[in-house]
């Protein structure tokens, strides 16, 4: 599997995505760049309406949708529940129906291993980031303690690019964050320590620092747990 990724310019080419179509050519690159089997994304809008695009085949999508599997796929209902990383492993597969969706999912390629990072946005809004492979047990740990964090910031990129192609969208009346402002404050949001930030956006500390008090100045916050606080209630972070 995948040994060196270049994440700064997975995000770029985000950044720079002016349409839903855009996506899904990068989520193929996710795959390619990760060496895994399929990647996934999906979401619920603020209206309650559903969206997704990924490398599952059509015959599998067209399946879920038929056997409405959304009611008893382990994943959707661990994921509601949690707000940190899910590996599939972890979930609660025990149950007749689990166990017919999983034998069903592995007949059409899905992958016996899998990682989705639940996302919260604003007025409701949910989303899933997901990647999945077929490999043992030992390879699939040494992939996630390596790319997990790469991976957590691949999907909140994904998901605020998926929010500015929501319809009806309200604008946001607020000095606009700089891309690493908001990679900065996301992290420390979703419970990062100052240094495993600093780490995993390959900066100083010192250089971290200016990122957030830019941030908490536009924001107009005391301190940078309200500036968290002020982001996420404007919708500019998302976990």
């Amino acid at each position: 599997m995948a040994t060196i990724v270049n994440l700064d310019l997975i995000l770029e080419v985000l950044d720079a995505t002016t349409s839903v179509d855009g996506l899904q050519e990068i989520i193929q690159r996710v795959c390619d760049t990760f060496d895994v089997d399929h990647a996934m994304y999906h979401w619920v809008d603020s209206a309650g309406d559903h969206y997704h695009f990924g490398t599952y085949s059509q015959g599998w999508v067209e399946r879920y949708q038929e056997k409405a599997y959304v009611r008893v796929d382990p994943v959707i209902i661990g994921c509601y529940q949690r707000f940190h990383p899910v590996d599939w492993r972890r979930l609660d597969w025990s149950s007749k129906p689990a166990r017919e969706f999983l034998q069903d999912a592995l007949a059409h390629d899905v992958g016996n291993q899998g990682y989705s990072i639940p996302i919260r946005g604003p007025n409701g809004q949910f989303a899933l980031f997901t990647v999945s492979h077929n490999c043992d047990d030992d390879t699939w740990t040494r992939f996630t303690d390596k790319h997990s964090r790469d991976l957590i910031l691949i999907g909140h990129y994904f998901n605020r690019k998926a929010l500015e192609f929501e319809p009806d969208r309200s604008p946001e009346h607020v000095q606009p964050l700089s891309p690493r402002e908001i990679d900065a404050l996301t992290l420390l949001a979703m419970g990062y320590s100052r240094a495993q930030v600093a780490k995993t956006l390959t900066i100083s500390e010192h250089t971290l620092r200016v990122y957030i008090e830019s941030a908490r100045f536009k924001l107009g916050a005391i301190n940078t747990t309200h500036a968290i606080a002020r982001a996420l209630s404007l919708g500019l972070i998302i976990i």
